[in-house]
């Protein structure tokens, strides 16, 4: 009767422990199974930010830049990098020095964003800037001076546009015109640049080159009948 009873209590314990390691395994499978899910949920939650924020216009990504949101920036960043890498390189004139002045642009503009207030699209804005930079770059690394022509007597046409008679056309080619520029005397590259190209109007231009009226109009007609007679023998 004895030795039955054993028997009956050993037979419990061990349906005990057998639904004990059943039970611990149930437990450890669910745990598993929502740190699974938890970590899907937390890369689908990081995918579906990342492809929000590639699908935000440039107003609400300026938002989240001026929180210092890093995704919103490298976005802004690819957005208009190669437009801005052009701008730097056609006033420094070297691939390198360019793509390090549009770098450096881009990290003055996010620190002063907050000084973003939309009076302007915000490409002129960081435009401007690059600009800016890209010109105390060259001035710093260069021998670069700004002939001062406003004393000087000089015949302005009023129709003096870069094109004449003696120039085809249908054999000229934008990156003709473009390394013509490239080749030209600083002041006369860098104003026509910022005139013809980046779409600066003369008082604009004045302002970023710290010059007076009359010396930025001389020195753009100069700029063009430099321009002009390059593009002649092409």
């Amino acid at each position: 009767m004895a030795i039955k009873f054993l028997c009956e209590i050993i037979a419990i314990k061990v349906l005990y422990l057998t639904a004990l390691r059943k039970i611990k395994k149930y437990f450890l499978f669910f745990d598993k199974n929502c740190n699974k899910q938890k970590k899907a949920k937390s890369i689908l939650k990081t995918k579906s930010h990342y492809l929000n924020i590639n699908n935000q216009n440039i107003e609400e990504l300026i938002v989240l830049c001026k929180s210092n949101n890093q995704k919103a920036q490298f976005e802004v960043y690819n957005r208009y990098c190669k437009a801005m890498y052009n701008v730097a390189f056609r006033i420094v004139k070297d691939e390198h020095f360019a793509q390090d002045v549009m770098q450096e642009g881009f990290l003055k503009a996010f620190t002063k964003i907050n000084d973003y207030k939309q009076e302007v699209a915000f490409g002129a804005w960081l435009k401007k800037i690059i600009i800016n930079y890209s010109i105390d770059f060259y001035k710093k690394n260069n021998s670069f001076q700004v002939e001062d022509l406003s004393k000087q007597l000089y015949k302005i046409e009023e129709n003096d546009g870069i094109l004449s008679e003696n120039i085809d056309l249908n054999s000229l080619k934008v990156k003709q015109v473009l390394d013509t520029i490239l080749q030209l005397k600083d002041n006369y590259r860098m104003v026509l640049t910022l005139f013809y190209i980046e779409g600066y109007d003369q008082e604009e231009i004045c302002d970023i080159l710290n010059i007076s009226y009359a010396n930025c109009r001389t020195t753009l007609s100069r700029a063009k009948d430099s321009l002009r007679k390059k593009l002649e023998e092409i």
